[in-house]
């Protein structure tokens, strides 16, 4: 959930323009200040780690139903008793030495952290892999399979953890009850026709969150995802409470674009859409982040463009996310759910009414994909960034008459187009030398594909990049090798100067393809042709550059002479000094990788549709039952532990 801090928030009405600008004003400084510290860095250790999120079930067998387990906090209370013991050592020896100082360092297997909802916990590694080199890599999958072991000796009788994107029926109310314990829909936070406030993690940042997205925005978030139509689906606008419980009124809901599904203000209702309306759907969704340390700032900036182009790539290939509010869907992934449930944008940020309160048109949610590169390097072309940007020009000309060059500020002034949405009564006013909560505070709910990310404050943390689109995967063999993958490309990347690059707005058209159904066998992608390191500046025509390509090409190569991203994955491989056994088992990974870009092996998306239109309580209706439900978790279950292993998810041995 990125930013998180303790200390008393203000809410919308009481924030104003005064700590908001306050708050916007220092994040320049802050950023300013450690651009100014950090410019310099050189040759930084390549370090990297992820992030897993998990779903906390409880599964009753007798009446065939799995609902979201609510224990999510507890079962991080005790996660996190050690790490809270070794803050209280480091504290003391602090505040014993004479100077102040530390020097121990802490170390923790596991880092546990919360998520915005009560079912959900978050594992991380508890120190940077990257202290053998690349040769860490093979360390990843038994990191996972430990935190997963781990959380599994904290559960009761009949509780189960599940690494998918979303749990099926969040939301389902017209199949009575979904979580454990029931909660009734509905509270002054959310305001919600489906999802209760009680499911919502209870430190204040999430409800302070949710409540001023709403409050800014000046209606509730308004969520539409298109429903799959099968034989006997019900084409009608779907049902939801008619009475108007709160002063928000759900908004109209027009033809359905998967990347802006949130520019609307009055409802009427539309056949085919799946409608929710609050910001669980989005942020109650799971994922795999991985953040990776570079050597410098010039080439955290170049990866960031490079894996900017292959978000929509990756977000196809691991789709897993087919299901919403009990209804089976026409996408397969989470991305654009997640951008209308946190979309705070004001109608006439939207375009929906003439500017006179706002300052800007902005044209995407604040979580959406990049807007621009920022590589300091020739190679990158004016031309790639052919959006018209909207940018805050006072805080451009700041960081400008700083010393920063113009792609740089473009990027930040671009993030502070966006309102803090949290602000901490008792962190207004920091040491901008050596703090840096505001800039993070604006930073942190920029949501984007991909994050660049600063050195932090009192840490030897360098320039990173951290990349966000994944979904999460059933298992941990797969969630190893996506983070494997990523891994690789960053050093195929730097061994061979790979460089993606087409115009973002193709880009974003990727993006949009993404979310389709079986996008990774039935959609072409813009991609480039040509992605080896040029000597000298290209004379093409950009549109000269790329070509839509299927994801088989784009893993494996074409007849064109274009040879595949795989190809200079298993090169790196090759500069990598692993044992036979650790080598073929990096090659496993990205096998199962290029198997699943060809279709030879289904996504979780995929298996998940099929595995429900062909349950035998399933009427060709598009609904999901509790039964099937219950069946569809438990067989998701029984793989991620190795008991069931089906043959249209992975490789045969």
């Amino acid at each position: 959930m990125g930013f998180l801090s303790e200390g008393n928030t203000f809410g919308w009405s009481e924030a104003s323009v005064s700590p908001i600008e306050f708050v916007k004003a220092h994040g320049v400084i802050q950023f300013i200040n450690f651009y100014e510290a950090s410019k310099n860095r050189k040759e930084d250790p390549f370090k990297w780690g992820d992030e897993v999120e998990y779903i906390v079930v409880k599964v009753n067998s007798e009446e065939k139903k799995t609902v979201l387990n609510l224990r999510g906090n507890d079962i991080l209370h005790v996660l996190g008793e050690e790490e809270r013991i070794k803050l209280k050592e480091k504290k003391e020896r602090r505040e014993s030495t004479s100077n102040g100082s530390s020097n121990k360092k802490m170390t923790l297997k596991t880092l546990w952290r919360p998520e915005y909802a009560k079912y959900m916990v978050e594992g991380t590694p508890g120190k940077p892999y990257g202290k053998r080199g690349l040769l860490d890599l093979i360390s990843i999958e038994d990191s996972m399979k430990e935190r997963r072991e781990t959380v599994e000796k904290l559960l009761n009788e009949g509780e189960q953890i599940l690494t998918m994107t979303n749990y099926p029926l969040l939301g389902a109310t017209q199949h009575g009850s979904y979580t454990f314990p029931e909660t009734n829909p509905g509270g002054e936070v959310a305001r919600s026709y489906f999802t209760s406030d009680s499911i919502i993690n209870s430190h204040f940042r999430f409800s302070t969150l949710t409540n001023n997205i709403m409050k800014r925005r000046g209606s509730k978030v308004n969520i539409q995802v298109p429903l799959y139509k099968d034989t006997n689906t019900d084409w009608n606008p779907l049902r939801f409470p008619t009475v108007d419980l709160y002063p928000f009124s759900p908004p109209s809901l027009p033809p359905h674009d998967p990347s802006h599904s949130s520019n609307s203000t009055s409802f009427e209702g539309k056949e085919g859409v799946i409608y929710m309306d609050s910001m669980a759907f989005g942020m109650g969704c799971c994922c795999l982040q991985t953040t990776f340390q570079l050597k410098n700032i010039d080439e955290a900036r170049w990866m960031y463009d490079q894996f900017a182009v292959l978000s929509p790539i990756m977000l196809a290939l691991t789709a897993g996310t087919p299901i919403f509010r009990g209804y089976l869907s026409d996408i397969d992934v989470r991305w654009s759910t997640i951008a209308a449930s946190v979309d705070d944008r004001t109608e006439e940020e939207r375009g929906l009414k003439p500017l006179q309160n706002n300052k800007y048109v902005i044209n995407k949610s604040r979580y959406d994909s990049i807007d621009c590169f920022i590589a300091n390097d020739q190679r990158l072309r004016p031309q790639y960034n052919d959006l018209d940007l909207v940018f805050d020009s006072s805080v451009f000309q700041t960081l400008s008459n700083s010393g920063i060059d113009e792609k740089l500020s473009r990027h930040i002034s671009h993030l502070f187009i966006r309102d803090p949405l949290v602000i901490y009564r008792d962190k207004l006013t920091l040491d901008d030398k050596t703090e840096a909560d505001h800039f993070e505070n604006i930073q942190s709910t920029n949501w984007q594909t991909v994050r660049f990310k600063i050195p932090p404050p009192n840490t030897s943390l360098g320039w990173r990049v951290e990349f966000r689109p994944m979904e999460v995967q059933f298992t941990d063999f797969e969630n190893a090798a996506l983070v494997v993958w990523t891994i690789l490309m960053v050093k195929a990347i730097q061994e061979f100067g790979l460089l993606f690059y087409i115009p973002i707005t193709k880009v974003d058209e990727n993006m949009k393809r993404a979310h389709q159904r079986d996008a990774n066998t039935q959609q072409k992608f813009f991609f480039r042709t040509n992605i080896e390191a040029e000597e000298k500046l290209t004379e093409k025509k950009i549109e000269e550059e790329y070509e839509e390509m299927s994801m088989r090409e784009i893993f494996h190569g074409n007849s064109k002479g274009f040879k595949g991203i795989l190809y200079y994955l298993f090169k790196a491989l090759e500069t990598i000094p692993l044992k036979d056994e650790e080598n073929k088992k990096v090659q496993q990974y990205l096998n199962f990788i290029g198997k699943r870009a060809t279709g030879e092996l289904q996504t979780n998306a995929t298996w998940i549709r099929n595995f429900v239109q062909e349950h035998p309580d399933y009427k060709k209706d598009s609904i999901i039952t509790h039964s099937i439900n219950y069946d569809l978790l438990q067989a998701i279950h029984k793989i991620e532990s190795g008991q069931l292993i089906p043959p249209q998810l992975y490789p045969l041995p």
